[in-house]
């Protein structure tokens, strides 16, 4: 079977096998994920989940929905796990089948590759390194049937206020379309609750808010995530959308662990947030134009260089290139924020080849 090609970062194998170096050699900052590592309890919690596994998995992850709603003041009903954020965009387009969408560019690449999955047409507007403003508003017309926001973007980490968040929702209710908004990188944010619109399901049944375990408690191996809508109908069809089983049981009790790790997205939260900034502030006296992203990553621009990963890659680390990122050029790059000693690794290595060519 010939491979695709691979449109997001973490191939470590892929890595490893280019660069001739084994994966444990290789340190990723293509891949977003939390710098702690799991919370306290994960591994213990897989590990014990294994004599249960014997059986299948509740198709309903009835356990982790009431966690989940104890942990976000949702109601159970009003939840849906899958195998990750990328599962639950697919069957919400695939339940859906839209006829015509709105997305970002940039944007997370999983929006455009479901759309297609349907033969969706997909209206693209454009962002480049700019913020979503109310020209956004306009680009939404009556024959639109789903919307696509991530607040932080992904790749840039910029923002979008919930008073634009607010409008957009009433315009796509007026208009009767859904909006998808992806908050999985809100968990790394200090005002999380100033921009988060999980307040706003009841009000708007046309919201759907992804969310996933991915990042914050560094589990992509196991693979889950979860959506929050009012429309309970519209649940139902996603939970049709595919296969019954969606999260197996280790994932199901690794969730159930990680949400009881009291603490960890505070700590986690502070460690980002100060790495963050030494971070973008040692790019930029590197000659690197910085976006002022506030997620775990940041996306900037290395004027006229378009092959940094590569060189990078022979130093042993892994850099998120943006060149198949609509509305970015092939000179942008995404970088996790890691520990101190992983990042001053990465600046070393930049330091090293900025200039080679």
């Amino acid at each position: 079977m010939a491979e695709c090609k691979f449109l997001h970062g973490g191939d470590l194998q892929g890595a490893a096998e280019k660069s001739g170096k084994e994966p444990s050699e290789l340190l990723d900052f293509s891949a977003n994920i939390n710098p702690l590592g799991m919370p306290p309890g994960v591994r213990e919690a897989v590990v014990e989940s294994l004599e249960q596994s014997l059986c299948y998995p509740d198709p309903f992850c009835r356990r982790l929905r009431r966690e989940l709603a104890e942990h976000t003041g949702q109601k159970p009903e009003h939840i849906l796990c899958g195998n990750g954020g990328a599962d639950l965009i697919y069957r919400l387009v695939y339940a859906l089948r839209p006829k015509k969408a709105l997305v970002t560019a940039p944007a997370f690449a999983e929006y455009e590759e479901a759309l297609v999955q349907t033969e969706t047409e997909i209206l693209f507007h454009e962002l480049g390194e700019n913020p979503v403003t109310e020209a956004f508003l306009e680009r939404l017309s009556p024959d639109l049937d789903l919307v696509f926001l991530c607040n932080p973007n992904n790749p840039t980490g910029l923002l979008t206020e919930k008073p634009l968040i607010r409008k957009l929702l009433d315009r796509t209710r007026e208009l009767g379309a859904r909006l998808l908004l992806d908050e999985c990188f809100l968990d790394f944010v200090p005002e999380e609750a100033a921009y988060t619109a999980a307040d706003l399901l009841e009000k708007y049944p046309n919201l759907v808010i992804l969310k996933s375990f991915t990042k914050l408690f560094a589990i992509p191996g196991l693979r889950l995530g979860y959506v929050l809508c009012s429309d309970t109908e519209l649940l139902s069809q996603m939970q049709k959308a595919g296969q019954p089983w969606a999260v197996s049981e280790p994932a199901q009790a690794a969730g159930i662990a990680a949400l009881r790790s009291e603490g960890f997205q505070e700590q986690t939260i502070r460690l980002v947030t100060e790495e963050r900034a030494f971070l973008k502030k040692a790019l930029e006296d590197l000659g690197f134009h910085v976006l002022d992203g506030q997620a775990n990553y940041l996306c900037f621009r290395a004027q006229g260089d378009e092959n940094l990963t590569e060189r990078l890659l022979r130093e042993g680390i892994l850099l998120r290139s943006c060149a198949n990122y609509r509305g970015l050029g092939k000179d942008y790059y995404r970088t996790a924020v890691r520990s101190r000693k992983e990042n001053e690794r990465l600046l070393a290595a930049l330091g090293k080849v900025v200039g080679q060519t």
